[in-house]
């Protein structure tokens, strides 16, 4: 027999919940992935403030920016790393 992955050994023991378990089973997935998503956001405002203030970021205007994002969009390949 086929090794079972994690997640098929997950979805197996999730059929075995009742309907309403179900639901409550994805309304809770559901709020850990958009906490875990807030989290994942917040960390990266932070690293971009801790940025800003060490002065390792260069300012824009919103204009320069949109100019900035249109060109890379046109030519991906040719942007800075």
């Amino acid at each position: 027999m086929k090794q079972l992955s994690n997640l098929d050994r997950v979805l197996d023991a999730a059929m075995e919940l009742t309907l309403e378990q179900q639901e409550m089973l994805v309304q809770i997935l559901k709020n850990r992935i958009i906490e875990s998503r807030r989290d994942e956001i917040a960390s990266d405002a932070a690293a971009s403030i801790a940025e800003f203030q060490a002065g390792r970021l260069k300012v824009h205007t919103a204009s320069e920016a949109i100019q900035e994002l249109r060109e890379y969009l046109n030519n991906p390949s040719a942007a800075d790393v």
